[in-house]
């Protein structure tokens, strides 16, 4: 491929793009109808099916990240761009044995009612909402990158404008439907996103005879066994491995995936959300690998690179090339509803923990009026959006799968250890869920910035003070062991006997959530 007419103003584009606005428009008007309570709000009424669910959570993790992010890393790195697909989907067995019943059946609307559940109310929940905000932030950081560019590239705007125009879009979706308009902008991307990556995928194929040896050979021969080897993106063991305890660990620490589980009446439904979004997020990351190569083999390097050097649209590029303009709006606009369904995802998780967790149970101890609550949540929901649309234009041109892996990083060594110990641990305490959280979303940071990703790349350092690139090796454990020996240390009478009713709960969810 010697040139792309992506980056120029794309009709086909615009009208996909347009008709999924109106179309999820919609939606958002009619569930307006329906919410009128804070459960509607936060949790559709717990009124969701496991199979939508699973389509939900499925359409809420395969983000930009995923589609942009993956593809454009294997793309230019080869083998090694598929350690976040891996890493990623490796952390679905985790949610389904050890997170997703006890959440449903313990928790209301946010994961820090579990970790809560049995501890002190106004410590936990404290830093149990800035770590969840924290988490959202990153997130958002990346999908907001990755919009501004695909909207920059589909309409020929200043990316500034592209950042401006899905953040208030987002606000609107939030703000007017809460989670049932956002479960089914997410249901409706899932569909599109699937099936516009598995035609792709065989378009791909068809290239090669439908043979997949043959397109490793030609990649092999264009560039070389090393690109089908690893060591092509993380060089260092210790970096690999780090990076993949934060991608497997951190999906059950993101905050937009744990409220997802509230939607579903039971912790039956719970599991099997889980049990269909494996099955579609795992074929998903199957299609990614394809992509990837095809786009390295039948686009080529320089070409990506010139149109976004942080190899974003390189999937976008492959459709191009394989189904022309046609081809390439449509996934254009899927691209923008993938960004878009995730976003609203996490603008509603951040506003959940400032409103139910901050304002409901510290400020008004437990007893708000719901439509005092409801009020607190849309006005962080407008907060959030504004944030988004600042972040976003101010970290320009990062590939996202990477930013994306900063936010696990951070969610696997703040959130995950204390709600698992919250479950799990007889003696923890609320002293030990404080310093752990805190602990770990302390050391994660400190450590991104002291990486090489921050000290040398970003602020020209000649040499990093932390050598990993992802601090989860470290961050992770450091965080379990300080909730440990400070919950040995603090022991609290009161956490220790209700830990009976709370595993009998956890275990058969008498009424939980409801």
């Amino acid at each position: 491929m010697n040139q792309s007419t992506l980056g120029q103003t794309n009709i086909i584009s615009i009208l996909f793009f347009f008709l999924f606005i109106a179309l999820t428009l919609y939606i958002t008007f009619w569930a307006a109808k329906k919410s009128k309570t804070a459960s509607d709000f936060y949790a559709a009424g717990h009124s969701i099916s496991g199979l939508q669910n699973g389509l939900a959570l499925a359409g809420d993790f395969m983000s930009a990240a995923s589609f942009l992010g993956i593809a454009g890393m294997v793309a230019l790195t080869g083998f090694d761009g598929l350690i976040y697909s891996v890493g990623w989907l490796v952390g679905w067995p985790v949610v389904l044995f050890l997170i997703a019943e006890p959440l449903r059946n313990l928790g209301k609307y946010t994961f820090a009612d579990v970790v809560a559940y049995r501890l002190r109310q106004k410590p936990v929940r404290v830093v149990a909402a800035f770590g969840g905000i924290v988490t959202v932030i990153f997130y958002l950081l990346a999908q907001m990158v990755g919009a501004g560019t695909l909207v920059k590239l589909m309409f020929g705007l200043p990316y500034e404008a592209a950042i401006i125009i899905i953040g208030g879009l987002i606000i609107a979706y939030v703000l007017i439907g809460g989670m049932l308009a956002t479960t089914w902008v997410q249901i409706i991307k899932a569909a599109l996103l699937l099936g516009g990556a598995t035609v792709l995928a065989l378009l791909t194929l068809a290239r090669f005879g439908f043979h997949f040896g043959a397109l490793l050979e030609t990649a092999e021969q264009k560039f070389t066994i090393n690109f089908l080897l690893p060591g092509g993106l993380v060089k260092n063991p210790l970096d690999t491995i780090s990076l993949g305890l934060a991608l497997m660990f951190g999906t059950s620490g993101l905050p937009h995936i744990l409220m997802r589980f509230y939607t579903v009446p039971n912790a039956k439904e719970a599991r099997k959300s889980v049990f269909f979004a494996t099955g579609f997020i795992g074929f998903f990351y199957i299609l990614t690998f394809i992509l990837g190569f095809g786009a390295a083999i039948l686009v080529g390097h320089d070409v990506i690179l010139n149109i976004d050097k942080g190899g974003n649209m390189a999937a976008l590029l492959l459709a191009e090339v394989l189904g022309g303009q046609v081809f390439l709006g449509y996934l254009a606009a899927v691209a923008f509803a993938t960004i878009l369904a995730v976003v609203a995802g996490l603008a509603l998780a951040g506003a959940s923990a400032l409103s139910h967790d901050i304002y409901a149970s510290v400020i008004k101890k437990g007893n708000p009026s719901e439509k005092g609550e409801l009020k607190v949540a849309k006005y962080s929901t407008l907060g959030l959006g504004i944030v988004a649309i600042v972040l976003g234009i101010l970290f320009k041109g990062q590939n996202v799968a990477f930013m994306v892996g900063l936010a696990f990083a951070v969610a696997a060594s703040s959130n995950f250890p204390a709600l698992l110990m919250s479950i799990l641990w007889k003696k923890f305490t609320t002293p030990g869920a404080v310093a752990s959280m805190l602990a770990g979303l302390g050391l994660a940071i400190i450590l991104i910035i002291l990486s090489p990703t921050i000290w040398v790349d970003v602020l020209k350092h000649p040499t990093a003070l932390f050598p990993l690139k992802n601090p989860g090796l470290v961050s992770i454990p450091a965080s379990f062991l300080v909730g440990i020996l400070v919950s040995l240390v603090t022991r609290e009478k009161e956490a220790g006997e209700r830990f009976e009713a709370e595993i009998i709960q956890a275990s058969l969810g008498a009424g939980g959530g409801k």
